[in-house]
């Protein structure tokens, strides 16, 4: 059961969900057990079509009335609308992001809105993420943030975030592409550096993923799949001219390179 109100902040967390029975509940009570509360959890069933939006609901009913926010898209659009539907959903000034199969810190508000609400010209901020396993308890954390600008020069070599680790202005006018369905977080950040916002690099691990990178079931053993969505965002940079042909043959080249060491070390680890 999550703590007072008194003890919540100008959040709304954002879940976007697509057969996640299995892990939606861990996620959500990773969110229920924040030092600081969001004010509002928003919940969006991509049109699962397997009964997590009745698996949803249930969940939902074991916390304080309104405090769970559930959407269903009519039509599945992928995580980058759903993540636009619950933004557009979302009543307060900050928005953080959680996949259903991950989980945060359990200070990731306090330290993330807390540095974001001492700095309140930043547009997003993200941070590091750690691999967990089911039981296991996350290290002591230090006590001083540090936080590193990430330029564009940076973010075009590697995408420094993951989807959880992201908090956002609500009124950043950048969303994600409503289509896109492999890189739409590395694309949509592209988009935000490339429209002249800063983003910042909070030094600590505050949310948790459960499995590989890659090479293991889900979204991210889709590596092809994956690469050709990073090899499109290069791409879309210089359609947009935003990017010189030189400078997009080399990313695509050193992209290249990344996937074949991930497809060595994806089949290396079956």
């Amino acid at each position: 059961m999550p703590p007072s109100p008194d003890e919540h902040v100008p959040v709304s967390a954002v879940i976007p969900c697509y057969r996640c029975g299995a892990t939606i509940r861990r996620a959500l009570e990773s969110v229920a057990a924040q030092t600081v509360l969001p004010r509002e959890v928003i919940l969006v069933d991509d049109c699962s079509g397997d009964g997590t939006a009745e698996s949803l609901r249930r969940i939902a009913a074991e916390y304080p009335a309104g405090w769970v926010k559930l959407l269903s898209l009519a039509v599945n659009m992928g995580p980058g609308q759903a993540r636009n539907a619950g933004w557009d959903a979302a009543t307060q000034p900050y928005i953080a992001f959680l996949d259903a199969d991950d989980s945060w810190h359990q200070r990731k508000l306090e330290i993330q809105y807390g540095w974001m609400r001492a700095n309140p010209d930043a547009v997003l901020t993200g941070h590091p993420s750690r691999r967990m396993v089911d039981g296991e308890m996350p290290s002591p954390l230090p006590e001083q943030v540090r936080a590193c600008p990430i330029d564009r020069r940076r973010l075009l070599l590697a995408n420094c975030f993951s989807s959880r680790s992201v908090m956002v202005r609500r009124d950043l006018p950048v969303r994600f592409h409503p289509t896109k369905r492999y890189m739409e977080d590395y694309w949509w950040l592209l988009q935000i550096v490339f429209s002249g916002h800063e983003i910042i690099r909070l030094d600590l691990p505050l949310a948790f993923t459960f499995k590989a990178a890659y090479g293991e079931s889900g979204l991210s053993a889709r590596l092809w799949e994956m690469e050709k969505g990073e090899l499109d965002n290069y791409w879309s940079l210089r359609s947009g001219g935003k990017l010189g042909l030189m400078s997009v043959l080399l990313l695509s080249l050193w992209s290249l390179l990344k996937y074949a060491r991930r497809w060595i070390v994806s089949v290396l680890a079956r």
